[in-house]
């Protein structure tokens, strides 16, 4: 444990960690990787590229420090950090590594001897972190031993079907290549999928939320094709070879599903609030609500030819709300999935808003709001305070949309959310 003395003087390296954090940490990265390549395989390579990856360590490096006379209340991102780490099968001996070459990455650009005593006090102090997360994770990986259909590590997955859903996202039908049982998961929860990429000669692991039901025979995710967006930069590794070289019959690897955003109350009025793919975990909760409520004779996955426009789930007793924004129809995936089942069950209503509509869409039909999604904007009855909202999309969308949420008197406990790529919902 950490004596007081050694408390102030982590303390006292705040000020230094907020000037050079990044650059600390994109040293630590690259000092590791250079010494442990197989690590390459668990880190995302494409964060490495950006640096989103060092920015983040940087934050939580910082945050630690700041509360290292309390850090409980560091718990809930513990929590989904921890979640994402038994997603890549991490063990307790990669803490050994990590914590070598953080310290030796503190000592080399700060010019710090390794027999220094801050060196020693940020010693203690990982091994306390690190300590925290292993017991975290080892209770995770205990649930998945002790779960039906559930493993720890990899297994061989082979893409049953390939859908192209818009003009950027493809849905990916997984199935056991072993022919075993498929785990139960909460809806909104993800999986981390494991591939070789060609352009770097190594697998790569990338986390996608599952856009079917539990219920489902199958796993389904819904990927987007990441574009290179500037001349020069290359394209998202894993998206890029899952779409253009992966095809029906081809097996990756998945680990069992994981995170702690998913649907907590069935039984509650539910506003979903989306943007771009990030409509895919919504979509998973969608299915679970409507199998959950669905009485024995109806089945919300039938074609809508054997369900006319107006039949509706009378089991389905709470409204779900479904708030969708997209930069135009081309790039809204699932859509199609969604109107079928909103004309299947009364309760679930769907609200569109496109930053670019085409000449020959039609306001109220095709969309509900041209531009970006602004909540003022919506129904009356579609905001009630009394449901649970979850928000899913780019960071920038999230905080806009909470910020939205609480000024409309939405209470800040009620608002649960999942944010794309590294970090999270800072507001």
């Amino acid at each position: 444990m950490l004596n007081e003395k050694q408390k102030e003087l982590v303390k006292a390296t705040v000020p230094v960690l907020k000037e050079n954090g990044e650059a600390l940490t994109d040293y630590f990265y690259k000092r590791m990787l250079k010494n442990n390549p197989h690590l390459k395989e668990t880190f995302n390579m494409g964060h490495q590229r950006s640096g989103a990856q060092a920015k983040a360590l940087a934050g939580a490096v910082l945050a630690y420090a700041e509360n290292i006379d309390d850090p409980s209340v560091l718990m809930p991102v513990v929590e989904l950090i921890c979640h994402k780490h038994v997603s890549l099968n991490i063990q307790s001996p990669d803490y050994n590594i990590v914590g070598e070459n953080l310290l030796h990455s503190i000592s080399e650009v700060l010019s710090i001897p390794m027999d220094d005593e801050l060196i020693t006090a940020w010693g203690v102090a990982y091994q306390q972190l690190a300590d925290i997360f292993i017991a975290t994770e080892n209770a995770l990986y205990e649930e998945r031993r002790n779960s039906t259909g559930s493993w720890t590590g990899w297994r061989n997955f082979v893409v049953d079907k390939k859908v192209k859903e818009s003009e950027e996202i493809t849905s990916f039908y997984l199935v056991p290549q072993d022919g075993g049982a498929l785990p139960a998961y909460q809806p909104g929860q993800y999986i981390t999928l494991r591939v070789e990429v060609p352009a770097l000669g190594i697998k790569q692991p990338r986390q996608y939320s599952l856009s079917s039901s539990p219920a489902d025979p199958y796993l389904r995710i819904s990927v987007k094709r990441e574009d290179a967006r500037t001349e020069g930069q290359d394209p998202g590794y894993v998206s890029s070879t899952l779409h253009n070289l992966v095809d029906e019959g081809g097996v990756v690897e998945l680990s069992a599903p994981a995170g702690n955003f998913y649907l907590l109350n069935p039984d509650a009025t539910n506003v979903l609030i989306s943007a771009g793919v990030g409509l895919t975990p919504m979509i998973s909760m969608v299915n679970h609500l409507l199998a959950e409520h669905a009485d024995p004779n109806f089945s919300p996955t039938l074609r809508e030819e054997n369900h006319p426009q107006g039949t509706v789930n009378p089991a389905l007793k709470k409204d779900i709300y479904f708030i969708h924004a997209a930069r135009s129809s081309e790039v809204h995936a699932l859509r199609k999935e969604l109107e079928n089942l909103a004309s299947q069950n009364h309760n679930l209503h769907l609200f569109i808003a496109y930053e670019n509509v085409h000449e020959n869409e039609v306001e109220g039909k095709d969309y509900h709001l041209k531009g970006r999604l602004d909540l003022n904007a919506l129904p009356a009855g579609y905001l009630p305070k009394e449901a649970d909202y979850y928000l899913c999309g780019p960071i920038p969308f999230m905080q806009e949309q909470y910020r939205a949420l609480t000024a409309l008197g939405i209470p800040a406990e009620k608002i649960y959310s999942e944010a794309f790529g590294t970090g999270g919902l800072h507001l």
